[in-house]
């Protein structure tokens, strides 16, 4: 069989599994340097995944992970057998990161992009406030909580889905708005935006309830206010083999352990 992808790359996690079976598996197929690969073959479980779609961000190289961490919600299955064939009937879905723009204490600008979500945090005992605004209208003029986080599709089933929020298909042209442990308005849920929208959040009594923005890993400490779109100027390629796409990963989740 002649695969669109015969050139591939493997990455690692740092566990003793997932490196012995990169070797194995470069040893089989060979192994190509990354910038002349035509797929990257990620050997771990979602952080590894998330890490990797960072790394390549932006490059449109499509990423094939094998799960050999704990959750593996973004992977395939690992096998060692037919490789190749599983990389040429692999099915393509393709996802947008979110854009945050967080300005500190300091006036400083940070700028991060988030696959899954951008959450913001309170840094002490003291609860969050916080003033949400969409598309340049005050929207809630105060929420009181441990935090709040913006998820894609992709990421609804992660931090959002552990903070109650709505489990979106990947197709959704929707973002979960999700409170954390909110105390005011106590039964205040959250709400769906659509993908396009420009959310704006603003600390209150910042000096006093001091937050973080967190964009997957990445987090700015002490924030004034943080920016969140949609970027769909990046794509973000996964491959995944048929009959277990994110599309359909997602949707068995919303029947938990009965589908």
């Amino acid at each position: 069989m002649t695969s669109r992808f015969a050139k591939i790359a493997f990455i690692a996690s740092t566990s003793h599994a997932a490196r012995a079976a990169a070797r194995r598996l470069a040893s089989a197929y060979g192994k190509m340097p990354i910038e002349e690969a035509d797929v990257v073959v990620a050997l771990g479980g979602d952080g590894l995944m998330l890490r990797t779609l960072h790394r390549f961000m932006g490059t449109g190289k499509p990423i094939y992970g094998m799960n050999r961490g704990s959750v593996g919600f973004l992977m395939n299955e690992f096998r060692e057998d037919e490789l190749l064939e599983r990389l040429h009937q692999a099915e393509r879905s393709v996802v947008h990161p979110l854009l945050m723009v967080a300005t500190d204490k300091e006036g400083v600008r940070h700028e991060a992009r988030a696959i899954n979500e951008v959450s913001m945090l309170r840094q002490s005992y003291q609860v969050a406030k916080l003033r949400i605004s969409v598309d340049g209208r005050v929207r809630l003029e105060e929420l009181a909580a441990d935090g709040l986080l913006v998820a894609t599709p992709a990421g609804s089933t992660a931090y959002n889905l552990s903070a109650n929020g709505p489990i979106l298909p990947l197709n959704a042209p929707l973002l979960a708005l999700t409170p954390i442990s909110p105390f005011r308005p106590r039964h205040w849920r959250g709400a769906l935006l659509p993908d396009a929208a420009r959310i704006r959040i603003e600390v209150l009594e910042a000096p006093k309830r001091p937050v973080s923005a967190v964009a997957d890993h990445i987090e700015v400490r002490s924030v004034q206010d943080v920016e969140i779109a949609m970027d769909r100027s990046v794509d973000l390629v996964l491959l995944h083999d048929p009959g277990h796409s994110l599309d359909e990963r997602i949707l068995r989740e919303q029947f938990g352990p009965f589908s």
